[in-house]
C-alpha cells in the first residue's frame, strides 16, 4: 500500500515536467512568431503575435518606460516604420524559457538587428509572459542595447 502513493507522486511530478516542457516550446514559438513577423516588415503582426493587448503592458528600454499596447506599438512604428527608417533583419538567440508558475514565465535572450543602410544593433532582453485566453502573451519587456 505504501507503493501506490509513491507511484502517484511520481506520475504527478512527470506530468508537471511535461507540461513545463510543452509550455516552454509554446512560449518559444510565440517569440519565434514575433521574429518572423518582424522580418516580414509587419510591426502590427510582431505586436499581436506576442504582446498582451492591454494598458497594463510595460516596455522598459533606454531609460524610458512605455505603458500600454497602443503606445508600445506607436513606439515601434515611429522607430522602425516612419519615413527613412528601416526595420532590419531580427534574430533572437540564446533563448532561455523559465516557467515560474503554471501561468507565468520568464524569457531571456539576445536580439540583433542587421540593417542594410545603417549600423547594426543588438542587446539583451527579458520578457515576462502570462498565460491568457489568447495564449501566452508578453506583459513586460525589458530590452537593453549593447554599449
Amino acid at each position: 500500500m505504501k507503493l501506490i502513493p509513491l507511484l502517484l507522486l511520481a506520475v504527478c511530478a512527470s506530468c508537471r515536467t511535461i507540461s513545463h516542457v510543452e509550455d516552454a516550446r509554446t512560449i518559444e514559438g510565440v517569440v519565434r512568431a514575433q521574429e518572423a513577423a518582424w522580418n516580414r516588415g509587419d510591426v502590427e503582426g510582431y505586436m499581436s503575435e506576442g504582446y498582451l493587448r492591454s494598458p497594463e503592458l510595460t516596455f522598459f528600454s533606454g531609460g524610458s518606460v512605455t505603458r500600454g499596447y497602443d503606445p508600445v506599438l506607436a513606439r515601434y512604428s515611429q522607430r522602425y516604420k516612419s519615413d527613412g527608417k528601416e526595420m532590419g533583419r531580427l534574430t533572437f538567440a540564446d533563448l532561455e524559457v523559465l516557467t515560474l508558475t503554471e501561468d507565468v514565465a520568464l524569457v531571456r535572450g539576445r536580439w540583433d538587428l542587421d540593417f542594410e543602410n545603417q549600423q547594426d544593433v543588438g542587446g539583451l532582453f527579458s520578457l515576462i509572459l502570462r498565460r491568457t485566453q489568447a495564449g501566452w502573451r508578453i506583459v513586460h519587456d525589458h530590452t537593453s542595447v549593447d554599449d
